[in-house]
C-alpha cells in the first residue's frame, strides 16, 4: 500500500489513499491466479475505501442534502483541518462538545464580521457592530453569563407555558385561514414563517401595526448576521436595519418603563436587574438578538419537522395514532434535518483537540448536522425515528450557550405538528423539486409545497 500525505497548513492534515493494482505474486510477480474448480470458495478481499475529496459547503448540491458528504468528512477525519473554508470543520459528537465546553474555544465573532463588510460600507458599520458586540451569543463568560441572567427567567419552559394557548389558538385560526383541506399551498409562507413572528412579537410587545417593518428588519439583519449580504448596498441595508431595530426597541423599553403590559419587556424590566447588573443599552442589544432569533430558528424547525414526517409515512402514522409522541417528534427532526447546521467558533489561545494542535486564532465550524448523526452517539442516525426517546441531540447547542429559546421554539413547532397531525390526513407533499437557502449556518426551505 501507498501513502499520500499532504501537508494543507501549518497544521498538519494526512490523508490516505489505497493502491488499487490487483493482488501479485510476491515470487512470480504475476497476478494471482483464479480458483480451481471444487476448491474452498475464495473470500473476496473487501473492496479499498474510496479516497476522502474535501467539498465546499456551499457546493448546490451539498448545500440541499449536505449529510452523506458530512457523514464521510466525519468518518474520514472527525476534527478536519479545512484549507478551503480556513478552519477547522469538527464533526464528531465528542470532539464537539468537548469544543462546547473549552474555555479556550470562544463564540467572539464581531470582528470576522466586521472585516467581511465591503470597504464603501464600513462608515456605517461603527454602530450596528457595537450593537452585534452586545449580543449574549457573541460574548463568553463572565459577560454571556451576566447578560444572559436577565432573561433565564422568562424563557424557562414554566413561564414560557403560559402561552401555551395563545399559541394554539394561533396555530389553528392561521391554518383555518391559509390552509384549507384539499388545497395547494406553501407551508413556509402560509403558517411557519408568519406564526413564529406573530407569536414572538405578541409576547415581546411589538404592536401588530408594526409587525411588516419590525420584520423586514428583522430579515435584513439576519442577511449580515448569515452571510446573505454579499454587496456593498445588501451591507448598507443590513447595517441600517439593525440600527433601525435598535432604535424602535430603545423607544419601545420607554414606553414599558412608563406602563408596563403583559409582556417579555416588561417582566425584564420588572425584575429590577437592568441598570444595574445590565446596563439598558445592553437589554436593547439583547432584544434585537432575540427578536432575529425568535422568528428564525422555529420557522425551519417547524418546515423540517413536517417535512420529514411526510417523507416517513410509517413515522406520521405512529404519530397520528399516539399525538403523545408530538414532543419526541419535533426532538428528533431536531437531530436529523434540524434548522441549524453550524457554528462558528473562535480559538481564544492554543489547545489540543483530539490529537490535532489548535492555534489562536483559528475558526472552527461546530458543524452538529454531523455530530447530530454520529454513530458512535446515536444508533441507526440516518433513520428518522420519533420514538427513539433521546433529546441529548446539539441542535440547541449545550452548556452555556445551549438556545435561551429552545422552550419557545419546542412549543411553537409542536402546537403546528400536532394540529396538522390530528385535523389534515389528507397532507401530503407536491411532486416538486425542493431548494434550499444557501447558507453555512442555516437549513432553511425556500418553500415547501403541499395539499392539505
Amino acid at each position: 500500500m501507498t501513502v499520500l500525505t499532504t501537508n494543507t497548513n501549518t497544521n498538519t492534515d494526512t490523508t490516505t489513499i489505497a493502491d488499487m493494482s490487483p493482488l501479485v505474486c510476491p515470487v512470480t510477480g504475476r497476478t494471482a491466479p483464479p480458483a480451481a474448480p471444487l476448491a474452498a470458495p475464495q473470500i473476496t478481499p473487501a473492496a479499498p475505501a474510496a479516497p476522502f475529496t474535501e467539498r465546499y459547503l456551499l457546493d448546490p448540491a451539498v448545500n440541499a442534502d449536505p449529510y452523506g458528504y458530512l457523514n464521510s468528512l466525519r468518518d474520514h477525519d472527525p476534527v478536519h483541518w479545512s484549507a478551503m473554508h480556513r478552519a477547522w470543520l469538527v464533526t464528531g459528537h465528542a470532539q464537539l462538545m468537548h469544543c462546547l465546553r473549552a474555555p479556550a474555544v470562544s463564540a467572539e465573532r464581531v470582528r470576522p464580521l466586521m472585516d467581511a463588510v465591503p470597504e464603501g460600507a464600513r462608515e456605517d458599520a461603527e454602530r450596528a457592530f457595537g450593537i452585534l458586540s452586545r449580543w449574549m451569543v457573541f460574548n463568553d463568560a463572565p459577560q454571556h453569563r451576566r447578560l444572559r441572567q436577565v432573561f433565564q427567567e422568562q424563557f424557562a419552559a414554566r413561564s414560557i407555558g403560559r402561552y401555551r394557548a395563545f399559541v394554539e389558538r394561533a396555530t389553528r385560526a392561521m391554518l383555518t385561514r391559509r390552509a384549507v383541506p384539499g388545497r395547494i399551498g406553501d407551508l413556509v409562507a402560509d403558517i411557519a414563517r408568519p406564526l413564529p413572528a406573530l407569536v414572538f412579537a405578541r409576547w415581546l410587545g411589538v404592536p401588530q401595526a408594526h409587525g411588516p417593518s419590525f420584520w423586514y428588519w428583522n430579515a435584513r439583519v439576519g442577511d449580515l448576521v448569515l452571510g446573505a449580504a454579499q454587496e456593498e448596498r445588501e451591507y448598507r441595508t443590513s447595517l441600517q436595519s439593525l440600527v433601525n431595530l435598535d432604535d424602535y426597541l430603545a423607544d419601545l423599553v420607554k414606553q414599558r418603563r412608563a406602563d408596563p403590559k403583559d409582556d417579555l419587556i416588561s417582566a425584564v424590566l420588572a425584575g429590577g436587574q437592568i441598570g444595574k447588573s445590565v446596563s439598558e443599552e445592553e437589554f436593547v442589544g439583547m432584544l434585537t438578538q432575540m427578536a432575529f432569533a425568535g422568528g428564525e430558528t422555529t420557522s425551519n424547525l417547524i418546515v423540517n419537522a413536517v417535512l420529514a414526517l411526510l417523507e416517513h409515512p410509517e413515522q406520521m402514522a405512529a404519530v397520528r395514532e399516539d399525538p403523545a409522541l408530538v414532543p419526541m417528534a419535533v426532538e428528533e427532526a431536531m437531530r436529523f434535518d434540524g434548522p441549524s447546521k453550524m457554528s462558528i467558533r473562535t480559538a481564544a489561545r492554543d489547545f489540543d483537540l483530539d490529537g490535532r494542535s489548535v492555534r489562536a486564532e483559528d475558526r472552527l465550524f461546530l458543524v452538529t448536522a454531523a455530530a447530530n448523526r454520529d454513530p458512535a452517539r446515536f444508533p441507526d442516525p440516518d433513520e428518522f425515528n420519533v420514538r427513539r426517546g433521546s433529546a441529548s441531540h446539539l441542535g440547541f447547542g449545550f452548556g452555556a450557550h445551549f438556545c435561551i429559546g429552545a422552550a419557545f421554539a419546542r412549543l411553537v413547532a409542536g402546537a403546528v405538528v400536532d394540529v396538522l397531525v390530528r385535523e389534515y390526513p389528507g397532507l401530503e407533499l407536491l411532486d416538486q423539486q425542493h431548494t434550499w437557502q444557501p447558507s453555512l449556518l442555516n437549513r432553511a426551505l425556500t418553500a415547501l409545497p403541499v395539499r392539505y
